[in-house]
This record gives C-alpha cells, sequence and structure tokens, in this order.
C-alpha cells in the first residue's frame, strides 16, 4: 500500500522510543492485548532498542475490560506528553463521548510529531479529535457505514485490513491490529525484527494493508493454505531467483489453477504481486541497515536491474530508494 511520502515516519533513530496504549472502562481485552504483546513484551533476544511501554488511563478509578478484567495503569494522560507511538484500541461504545481532556492531550500530542495508532473503533477517537478530517482511514467492517456517516470529511477505505497515513494508521477489527502493529515494528525495526516478532506469535510475517477483510472462503478450506508454509519459507530464502507459476505450482505439488486459488485465499494477491511486495521489503530492509548500491541491492533481492527497483519502489512508497535510504537508514548507514 503506498505511504503518505510527506509525513512517513519511523521511530528507528529514536533510542528506545515511548510506546504508550490507552485504556479505559469498558475497553476491548482483545485488541488492548495486542498492544501489550507486540510493544510491551520485553524481547532480549533483539538487544537493550527495544520500545519502552506504559499504560495511561483514560478514566479515574479502577478499570474493567471486556470480560471483567481490571486493568493496572502505569499513570494518567500525562504520560502522553512524552510518547513517541500512542495505541488506541477499540472504543468502548460508538455512542459514548471521547473525553476533552483526551482529545487534546492526542492533539498536543500529533502536533509534535507523535504518531496515533487506532484499532478497530478506536478510530471513532481520532475521529472525534477532527485529525482524520480529510485523511485516509479504515475499521471494521461493520463500523465503515457508521463511520462514513458520523464523518463525512474522512476518505473512509472500505475493506483493508489497515491504512497507513504516516502519522496517522487505523486498523479494521481485532486480528488486523496485529498486522498494523507488526506493519509498524516492521518500519521501525526492519523486515528480520519484525519476522522475529512474528514467529514468536506464531502467525504469518506479513499480510499486505489492501489485503481484504471479510474471507470469503470458509475456514475449513482456508486451513488447506497451510500447505502452502513451506513454499512461503522456501520463497524467504530465494527471492533473488526467477519464480513462475507453473515452477510454484509443481514445487507444491498442485495444479497451477488450485495453486492460483489457495495462494490468494491465503494471501489475498497473487503470487506476482506478493513476490514484489517481500522483494520490496527486503529492499527496505538492506536501504536501511547497510551500504550496498542501488544496483546491489536490486540484483539481492531479485529484481535484477537498479531501474525495475526504482519503478517498483517508486510506485509503492512515492519515494525514489536513494530518497528512502537518506530518510530512514540507521545512523552510520547512509552513503
Amino acid at each position: 500500500m503506498p505511504e503518505n511520502s510527506k509525513k512517513m515516519t519511523n521511530l528507528r533513530q529514536i533510542a528506545r522510543p515511548q510506546v504508550v496504549v490507552l485504556a479505559y472502562d469498558g475497553l476491548c481485552t482483545f485488541e488492548f492485548g495486542v498492544a501489550v504483546e507486540i510493544f510491551g513484551l520485553p524481547r532480549p533476544e533483539l538487544g537493550d532498542e527495544w520500545y519502552r511501554f506504559a499504560v495511561a488511563s483514560v478514566d479515574s478509578g479502577e478499570l474493567r475490560a471486556t470480560g471483567g478484567i481490571r486493568i493496572v495503569t502505569d499513570g494518567d494522560l500525562s504520560l502522553l506528553a512524552s510518547a513517541d507511538l500512542i495505541v488506541v484500541p477499540g472504543w468502548r461504545g460508538l455512542d459514548s463521548p471521547v473525553p476533552d481532556a483526551l482529545c487534546e492531550a492526542l492533539r498536543q500530542a500529533s502536533a509534535r510529531g507523535c504518531r496515533l495508532l487506532s484499532i478497530c473503533s478506536g478510530v471513532f477517537v481520532l475521529a472525534a479529535m477532527g485529525l482524520l478530517n480529510g485523511r485516509k482511514a479504515t475499521t471494521h467492517w461493520r463500523y465503515i457505514d457508521a463511520l462514513k456517516a458520523r464523518y463525512p470529511d474522512i476518505d473512509v477505505v472500505e475493506d483493508v485490513l489497515y491504512q497507513d497515513e504516516g502519522d496517522i494508521l487505523t486498523s479494521a477489527g481485532s486480528a488486523a491490529g496485529i498486522d498494523l502493529c507488526l506493519h509498524v515494528v516492521r518500519r521501525d525495526y526492519g523486515m528480520e525484527t519484525a519476522n522475529s516478532v512474528a514467529r514468536r506469535l506464531v502467525i504469518p510475517p506479513h499480510r499486505d494493508g489492501s489485503q481484504p477483510q471479510q474471507l470469503s472462503r470458509p475456514v475449513a478450506q482456508l486451513r488447506e493454505s497451510q500447505r502452502l508454509g513451506q513454499l512461503f519459507d522456501f520463497l524467504h530464502t530465494h527471492l533473488i531467483e526467477a519464480h513462475s507459476v507453473d515452477s510454484l505450482a509443481r514445487r507444491v505439488g498442485m495444479s497451477q489453477r488450485t495453486f492460483l486459488r489457495r495462494f490468494e485465499a491465503a494471501t489475498g494477491t497473487t503470487p506476482a504481486r506478493w513476490l514484489i511486495n517481500e522483494r520490496l521489503l527486503r529492499a527496505k530492509d538492506y536501504l536501511e541497515s547497510s551500504r550496498l548500491s542501488i544496483d546491489s541491492i536490486a540484483e539481492q533481492t531479485g529484481f535484477g536491474q537498479a531501474s525495475t527497483l526504482r519503478h517498483h519502489f517508486r510506485q509503492q512508497f512515492a519515494l525514489s530508494p536513494a530518497q528512502y535510504r537518506k530518510q530512514f537508514s540507521r545512523p552510520g548507514t547512509a552513503r
């Protein structure tokens, strides 16, 4: 999914960036847990530069999430003043007003460059602030019509997993929040780190944000796509090679027609598009963390020629590889 080049940011150059997740009475336990699991869990295997994490209370008094779970926070909304990323889980109800103090704290955070991320109905909190006017945003498919009706100035994107506007990121419901949070990790720490986190969660390392929310196939049929797991592992270690539908279908022992059907059911896209996306992710990682030339990166990622890499990179991210490297490379790696 193309990202907003003018507002495209990562936290790579911030030492131990601070993530703050909001907690309020009646919040969604699952979506709160997504933020805690991905950003708050210590990851010593990834070194000392992992996120710092805190939970900020929106309400005074005892907080209960869905299921009656009691939430213990680290402080009140003053924690947002030092946040680099603020996560808004599903809001407690579409008709529940957003406190003025929360809106003001989020506006101040956004004004100083803090990123805001919502999961599911958390988008209604961001919408209430007015910061989404004229911007693209998404939410759970059940709330799309309500978001459109209540906030007509928002460019509501239907049937995507998440929408990245650079400084504001919104996701569809529940599991799509995992995809968006991993997308943030991938941007901040690179593909290998995001894949490591995904492996710990025992989930696919990457689902593109433009993938549809609703699955047209029953779960039993979708499980058949797990046969492709070994193929994905193979492709991740052989991106430099040329691959055809015929060769991939033969590798998994399927006809081309069956292979294409199951591949698209598992990924939401075609093998060719999937390969381009994975090669672009690998190229981004090289641009961020190595001093390889653009020509070498094109060869190492399977694009072959620098001109081909530049074409796809600019089409996807609205930046040239050189511009991306200048903006997002780790200190000491830019050429």
